[in-house]
């Protein structure tokens, strides 16, 4: 996704294994969809690395320096595919868990509101 114009997305690494069946999958997207990706996104750097004995992932690496890895083990090529264009969509920031349900800067002054109210 795009931040104020700049794509967030700098570097996608894929794993992948030529001799393991997990990777049989992705070894088929680099043939036929990682082209038309390199193509269509030229500000994306795509590296491809073989690790053997371990199960295929793809590694995005943003420009705030945070990374996701996705596990692609046993999944079709269309399915990685999808996989790409959500890492490349996202902006790379952490997921946080909020606490309440609501996030203000200003809590009420009665009191946090609650369905238990006695009468």
């Amino acid at each position: 996704m795009a931040l104020r114009g700049v794509w967030q997305l700098q570097k996608l690494v894929v794993n992948y294994c030529d001799w393991g069946g997990s990777s049989r999958g992705i070894r088929a997207f680099m043939e036929s969809h990682l082209p038309a990706l390199k193509e269509k996104n030229p500000q994306l750097e795509v590296v491809t690395q073989l690790v053997r004995g371990q199960h295929p992932n793809l590694k995005g690496i943003y420009k705030n320096h945070n990374e996701r890895v996705v596990c692609v083990r046993n999944l079709a090529p269309e399915d990685i595919m999808l996989q790409t264009s959500r890492l490349r969509c996202s902006l790379g920031r952490k997921v946080v868990k909020l606490r309440t349900r609501h996030v203000t800067k200003r809590p009420s002054v009665q009191g946090t509101w609650t369905t238990e109210l006695k009468m």
